[in-house]
């Protein structure tokens, strides 16, 4: 998948020693089912062995997703997040379509 190699990509980019990384991903809670096992099967993709991964969904998504979603997903309760919303993309977007 085109996400797996772009978040497994970001992950390692200067990132030696860190401890977490965070991905907020609109579907995040579907997308991570499943990783573990992509990333296995895969020559190609990798995180640091060292890195616990943190997913997130972020605030504007995750009100569309299933309640339970909510707990284990939402950025309110992620220590570290602080007050981030994970939506900075799909504000800049409409500021864009005028480039």
């Amino acid at each position: 998948m085109n996400i797996d190699y772009s978040i497994c990509n970001a992950l390692k980019y200067q990132s030696f020693g860190l401890p977490e990384g965070l991905v907020i991903y609109d579907i995040g809670c579907q997308w991570i089912v499943n990783f573990w096992k992509r990333l296995q099967q895969s020559p190609h993709l990798s995180i640091p062995e060292v890195m616990q991964l943190l997913v997130a969904v972020g605030k504007f998504h995750l009100s569309a997703h299933i309640r339970e979603c909510f707990v284990l997903y939402s950025l309110n309760f992620l220590y570290g997040s602080g007050q981030l919303d994970g939506e900075i993309l799909e504000t800049l977007w409409s500021p864009f379509n005028f480039i």
